[in-house]
């Protein structure tokens, strides 16, 4: 078993040597993140994503798209309809500390936006909450 909890909790690959724990969406990139490039193995990158664990893996609500499981409820629109963040199949904790709730006119946030988008003059919530509430 390859599972692992990179930084921050989020979905890892572990490493040949059991120790290094490589984040999901840094398997398959090109990148030797292993000492023994296991993360960059044709047997598991051959034929994304079916070949790849399924604890890697987040499936869209579109089944065209797939992102990997460290970017889901990540505060970011990663599969484009929002599905990695607001979906029940994600179940992601309401909105961080370090981020502001509301309905975001940006395509690019679901549900939250990082709160150093507040009081910075320009309109990233429908009701305006970021510039005259957060």
């Amino acid at each position: 078993n390859r599972f692992c909890a990179a930084s921050s909790n989020r979905t890892g690959f572990l490493c040949d040597d059991r120790e290094t724990c490589v984040p999901a969406s840094h398997v398959c990139n090109r990148i030797q993140d292993c000492s023994n490039g296991e993360d960059e193995q044709e047997k598991l990158c051959g034929d994304l994503p079916s070949s790849l664990p399924g604890y890697l893996v987040f499936h869209c609500s579109n089944p065209l798209y797939w992102i990997y499981a460290d970017q889901r409820c990540n505060g970011m629109n990663d599969c484009g309809d929002c599905s990695d963040e607001m979906e029940s199949l994600a179940s992601c904790p309401p909105c961080g500390s370090e981020w502001w709730s509301c309905t975001p006119v940006l395509y690019e946030y679901c549900a939250c936006i990082p709160k150093r988008l507040c009081r910075d003059s320009i309109q990233h919530c429908a009701s305006w909450s970021d510039e005259y509430i957060c």
